[in-house]
């Protein structure tokens, strides 16, 4: 049954001008002639493979013989094509292999002579049992990018632990940060860690191309979660401890861990309202009827604000009330003050902004019948997003890749 679909994801391209690419290259997307490797399961490997397969590269999907497990994930119409799978594994191919398996592992070897990246999520220590290692790969294809995210370094005593969203929000400090704020230590509704660090691999593998493209030299890229999002949340939090590296007090911005800052109430709902420089604080204050607030030290720099976070936002939140949303929205826009109403997520994905964007639309899956397609989010002057295949079966295309291989198909139960 044929999976391939061929046209734009989402509202994906720039105008330039009403000049078309003719480039046959730029049409199939950036990364068109690329092979990627996928061994990874969940979401950060495959939604780092989603994203090299929607800017063109040919993204080959090894899964087990269970399968991933976003492909039991609710809702499903069909066995083995769970809801989240249908994106992440848009615009790849499918291969079924028992890496425990001499031929199978063999076949992986032979996949990866013809790849220019592998991504993988799985712990150093089983890829060593499987003999699947940087330098066993290395070995069969010198010029590979052998990108591998786990939990925690491999040189350090943690590398194989296992390591899911939720345990590296709890070792990099996202679950102590919303204990700062709700006094509670909740997780981040969302597996942040998961996606910020497959996008890192994106980042990475495609630096790593580019030194391979220079020198003709692969390497090891090695993504581990807890020091990715280290970093990432440090990024702010370290704050004053930038200064001080002997006191643990100074960590977090100010500003952001405050527990006064939360949306607003309107007269008719919540909204988000940001003044951030002088002059949008003297305006609000100005529309909010406070010239006492306009004129008190505290909030007249950045700095006492940021100082004074809890009062200045208690403050703020004890006006909103007298107007209504749109009445805040139209002040907001004219002082060009940053607001937005809160959105439910449903809101946030089918608001005309979206809609405009292209960023939620339906497609028709030969399968699976009608979904909804997330979009790619980033617009190409010349090389847009393609959706040129729908989610695959499982193992859908293991014969035919086998083949082009040179290996003889083999029957599976």
């Amino acid at each position: 049954m044929k999976h391939d679909n061929t046209g734009s994801l989402g509202s994906s391209t720039i105008p330039n001008d009403g000049k078309s690419s003719t480039n046959p290259v730029a049409a199939g997307g950036p990364l068109v002639g690329l092979r990627v490797i996928e061994l990874a399961t969940v979401i950060m490997g495959p939604y780092a493979g989603q994203q090299l397969g929607d800017l063109g590269a040919d993204v080959i999907k090894v899964e087990a013989p269970v399968g991933d497990p976003t492909r039991g994930f609710d809702p499903k119409r069909h066995p083995g094509m769970g809801g989240p799978t249908l994106n992440l594994n848009r615009n790849k191919r499918s291969v079924t292999l028992d890496l425990k398996n001499a031929c199978d592992r063999d076949s992986l070897l032979a996949l990866l002579e013809t790849a220019d990246i592998f991504i993988t999520n799985v712990r150093p220590g089983a890829l060593a049992r499987l003999s699947l290692g940087w330098r066993d790969v290395a070995a069969v294809n010198p010029r590979l990018v052998y990108a591998t995210a786990q939990g925690f370094r491999s040189d350090s005593a943690m590398r194989d632990n296992a390591a899911y969203d939720d345990i590296i929000q709890a070792a990099t400090g996202l679950v102590w940060l919303n204990e700062q704020v709700s006094g509670q230590p909740n997780f981040i509704p969302s597996v942040v860690a998961d996606k910020v660090c497959g996008l890192m691999m994106v980042q990475s593998v495609l630096a790593a191309l580019h030194y391979r493209d220079r020198t003709g030299r692969g390497q090891h890229v090695e993504i581990p979660m807890a020091d990715t999002m280290i970093a990432f949340n440090l990024v702010e939090h370290l704050a004053g401890a930038s200064l001080d590296p002997c006191t643990e007090s100074d960590y977090g911005y100010r500003r952001v861990l405050s527990r006064e800052r939360m949306a607003c109430r309107t007269a008719d709902g919540w909204m988000c309202i940001l003044p951030y420089n002088d002059t949008n604080w003297r305006d609000f204050f100005e529309f909010a009827g406070d010239p006492d607030a306009a004129a008190d030290p505290r909030f007249t720099t950045m700095a006492g604000r940021v100082t004074h976070a809890d009062v200045l936002y208690a403050r703020m939140r004890s006006l909103t009330a007298q107007f209504s949303t749109a009445e805040w929205q139209r002040m907001c826009d004219e002082a060009s003050i940053p607001a937005h109403p809160v959105y439910s997520l449903a809101q946030s994905a089918t608001s005309s902004y979206a809609r405009d964007g292209g960023l939620l639309t339906i497609a028709e899956h030969p399968t699976e019948g009608s979904y909804q397609l997330i979009g790619h989010p980033v617009r190409y002057s010349e090389t847009p997003a393609q959706m040129r295949r729908h989610c695959p079966a499982q193992g859908q295309h293991t014969d035919t890749i086998l083949d082009e291989l040179g290996h003889r198909p083999r029957s599976r139960a």
